[in-house]
């Protein structure tokens, strides 16, 4: 999966796209970036490198807009960060070899499919003992700062609909701090895998430009103007078309 199949140029159509759609409901888009990488054939260690920074621009652009607009809380993210920082910052360092990583891609993709496409059964607001709720909210933090350093999916895409679940914020003030919790913890992995060399400035540069494109008017759009739930089922069709193929490729190859 080394050799380019998709076009840079293609790529980078596509993926500003997917900026402008993802960015509109306050998420960084890697959900989406990530598999659509694997599948243009990507080398694998460029793969969450380049997703981190395009996270980055997207959720930047998100996160000033939300705060002008009112939405953005840090509050609500703190505990979270203070476990998934350091724990991407760690997973962003650490080399894993090639099969491993898609394996671990594929296992995070599934969880992606389901929380795309079971969305409708996490309806159940609640609400925890403040013990529980911190030592919860830092072991997600933990999980999600991890899996974003390694494979690049920053985690907004599970932590938006867990701040409604827990009864934190509204959906509003959610997408904003999904935003935020995106762009710090994917400038944690990539700050490490920069350090260690796992990037490429020629393949990040053009999607970097495209995503700036789509992730600006996205966000100026903002969530009214699309369902989060419709977009996340649409573009999660790249999500389970990646999953055939990583499949194909782990265990048929």
């Amino acid at each position: 999966m080394d050799e380019m199949i998709i076009p840079l140029f293609g790529l980078a159509a596509i993926f500003f796209i997917v900026a402008l759609l993802y960015s509109s409901v306050g998420l960084g888009g890697a959900s989406s970036y990530v598999p659509l990488l694997a599948l243009a054939g990507v080398y694998y260690e460029w793969i969450p490198s380049t997703a981190l920074m395009l996270n980055i621009a997207v959720t930047l652009i998100g996160s000033i807009n939300y705060w002008k607009q009112g939405h953005l809380r840090m509050k609500l993210i703190g505990v979270f960060l203070l476990s998934s920082m350091p724990m991407s910052y760690l997973g962003g360092a650490i080399a894993l070899d090639k099969e491993v990583f898609y394996l671990l891609l594929w296992v995070t993709l599934v969880f992606v499919a389901i929380r795309i496409y079971w969305k409708g059964e996490l309806r159940l607001e609640f609400k925890l003992h403040p013990k529980s709720q911190l030592f919860v909210s830092l072991l997600l933090g933990a999980v999600l700062g991890f899996v974003s350093g390694t494979v690049g999916i920053g985690g907004g895409i599970y932590l938006v609909p867990l701040i409604i679940l827990f009864g934190l914020g509204t959906e509003q003030e959610a997408a904003a701090s999904g935003a935020a919790f995106i762009l710090l913890n994917s400038m944690a992995g990539l700050v490490a895998r920069f350090q260690r060399g796992a990037v490429s400035l020629e393949l990040m540069l053009p999607l970097l430009l495209a995503v700036l494109a789509g992730g600006f008017l996205g966000s100026r759009l903002g969530a009214v103007r699309f369902n989060p739930l419709t977009i996340q089922q649409i573009l999660g069709l790249v999500v389970i078309l990646a999953l055939l193929l990583l499949s194909r490729n782990i265990w048929f190859s």
